[in-house]
């Protein structure tokens, strides 16, 4: 396997944390420091977020997800968590979503898990069901909901028959057997995951897809085992993690990204949040992704810069477990404080990592560590600087 970094992780600068460090003070632990988290450590406590880029064709990765993937990892990245990837076919959000509803995606992920890891990262995947958000369009032609005749499909699938929005579809309601199926695919799709080669899964039950779906008031008005108490309302997830846990080696993570708030009265919000993770972390989740709403489009967020952070410190704090944090996090000294503080214990970036795919190797000469070029540029680099 060819070099890639002329600087490898240094444990000794910080010793080398793991995931317990939420419960105790750890001293001099930073941005920087690398994290073990059962049996993988992560150079840094830098993550690429998982990002749709709607460029598949029935759920197979191509060149495009290589480069968008790879170039963050040679970037410096700690953590590269593959966007959204749906468990079935008609758990996509749109056409071109990622997928992994069949033997047929474990090769193409594989190439991408293999070359994220040949560059110092660690390779993660995202997995998904986007419940009444799914049949839409890309993002940059609208994003609008697509009819079967404009390449979509019916039926949407939901814990109620509440459409997302005006001019959504409706979704047909899962019942005992569909949910079954659905616990089914997330399994399945963990073990694939498992054999394309990466070494952390992420659980997406966020931005009011359908675990988020199950967990919200809002958008769950059932009666029976699956709605209603808070206890009915989180059972789904709480069954999908146990399943996947008991496929998962031992020594393999397992992360949950959930909507801390839907930033609704009467909505899923931080004190459920905290209950809910809680119940995680009991079933063998070691990281909460903390990130918020996209449940229904008539929340009013006060974005700005951080906003969500607030939640990961909350739930650290109140339910004992690791977190991340995500949302508007764009600076180097705004990314270390958010360590060094407390408040959580990664950090997850998603368009700063867009619009500069080497921000981590920026990020270490920022905060006085050494650049982890990769050794076929970093030779260049480091020449001219002297």
């Amino acid at each position: 396997m060819t070099p890639t970094n002329n600087a490898s992780p240094d444990s000794s600068r910080h010793g080398c944390p793991s995931a317990a460090d939420h419960d105790r003070e750890v001293p001099d632990v930073d941005l920087l420091t690398p994290w073990t988290v059962r049996g993988v450590t992560l150079r840094n406590r830098i993550v690429m977020s998982p990002m749709c880029q709607y460029s598949a064709e029935e759920g197979l990765a191509n060149d495009w997800h290589l480069v968008h993937l790879g170039s963050r990892a040679a970037g410096g990245v700690g953590l590269v968590v593959v966007e959204a990837t749906a468990i079935t076919r008609d758990g996509r959000i749109s056409p071109g979503d990622m997928g992994i509803w069949s033997d047929d995606h474990i090769e193409p992920l594989a190439r991408i898990a293999r070359f994220v890891e040949s560059q110092g990262a660690v390779p993660s995947i995202q997995l998904a069901h986007a419940g009444r958000k799914a049949s839409c369009d890309a993002p940059w032609r609208g994003g609008a909901p697509l009819t079967p005749e404009q390449g979509g499909w019916r039926p949407v699938w939901g814990p109620s028959p509440l459409a997302f929005d005006e001019g959504s579809p409706m979704p047909e309601q899962l019942d005992a057997a569909g949910i079954d199926v659905v616990v089914a695919a997330f399994v399945a799709a963990a073990q694939r995951a498992i054999e394309a080669g990466f070494k952390v899964l992420e659980i997406h039950a966020a931005h009011g897809y359908l675990l988020h779906e199950f967990l919200s008031p809002l958008s769950n008005q059932r009666t029976d085992e699956y709605g209603g108490s808070i206890e009915n309302r989180m059972r789904l997830l709480l069954r999908v993690a146990e399943e996947l846990r008991s496929v998962m080696p031992a020594d393999m993570p397992l992360f949950t990204r959930i909507s801390a708030t839907d930033w609704v009265d009467g909505g899923w919000d931080g004190a459920q949040s905290v209950v809910l993770c809680r119940e995680l972390k009991a079933r063998g989740v070691d990281l909460i992704d903390v990130s918020s709403g996209a449940l229904t489009p008539k929340a009013r967020i006060p974005v700005a810069k951080g906003y969500q952070v607030l939640f990961a410190r909350q739930i650290r704090d109140e339910a004992g477990i690791a977190t991340g944090a995500v949302g508007l996090i764009v600076e180097a000294k705004q990314a270390n404080e958010i360590i060094t503080g407390g408040d959580a214990d990664l950090v997850f970036l998603g368009r700063e990592l867009l619009r500069e795919p080497y921000w981590a190797i920026k990020a270490e000469q920022e905060l006085g560590g050494p650049p982890t070029w990769p050794i076929q540029m970093g030779y260049a680099v480091q020449r001219r600087a002297k």
